[in-house]
């Protein structure tokens, strides 16, 4: 895989800032979260690929067969291309820091990237993930920074697989945050507090 591997919007970063991978929701795009990364981290630079999975023409980053119910053989794949597709800019940055961003779908394949190659990011914040597994044991995740966030009442991420995967990071010995609303799946202000806090 290159860094060609999935059509991004990518924008070069200033002297020393850090590069932001932000993957979208489901039937978003690469221009998602463009605005508001740069509105945190002015000189970060971005790379926000596009999903290409389409599930009734709305892009995703891997298949499922249901609501919440994943096509694990599609997920293995493609983490494993989205892992190359991320190696391969971080190796045309040597020595730049790496944050990721995802958003529902989005934080389930950035998750899934940290489940197996955690080295690939300095810290990583996931919104409103949904991961209905317990992942593998990984000793890369020792010291990780990273941040979730949910909405208590999110009808399509319960709160208690969330907490399970708080409890998965920490678990790893992962510095995992929690920050939660009273709402459900909307991003709501308290949630940017929190991601800006985290990215800065």
């Amino acid at each position: 895989m290159t860094i060609s591997s999935y059509r991004a919007l990518v924008r070069a970063p200033g002297r020393n800032a850090p590069i932001v991978f932000a993957f979208h929701g489901t039937g978003g795009d690469e221009y998602q979260f463009a605005e508001l990364i740069g509105q945190i981290l002015p000189d970060s630079g971005l790379v926000s690929p596009r999903g290409d999975v389409s599930e009734f023409g709305a892009l995703r980053f891997f298949r499922r067969t249901s609501e919440g119910a994943y096509d694990m053989e599609d997920l293995a794949i493609r983490t494993e291309r989205m892992a190359s597709f991320i190696a391969a800019h971080k190796a045309a940055n040597p020595g730049r820091a790496i944050y990721g961003l995802g958003y529902s779908n989005g934080a389930n394949i950035l998750a899934s990237v940290l489940f197996r190659h955690a080295g690939l990011f300095d810290r990583a914040a996931l919104l409103h993930p949904l991961i209905p597994w317990i992942p593998a044991n990984s000793e890369r995740l020792r010291d990780r920074r990273i941040l979730i966030t949910a909405g208590q009442r999110d009808p399509i991420c319960p709160l208690p697989l969330t907490e399970q995967l708080v409890d998965y990071f920490a678990g790893q010995k992962a510095r995992v945050e929690a920050s939660y609303h009273s709402g459900g799946h909307e991003i709501r202000p308290g949630e940017l507090e929190a991601l800006h806090a985290f990215l800065t």
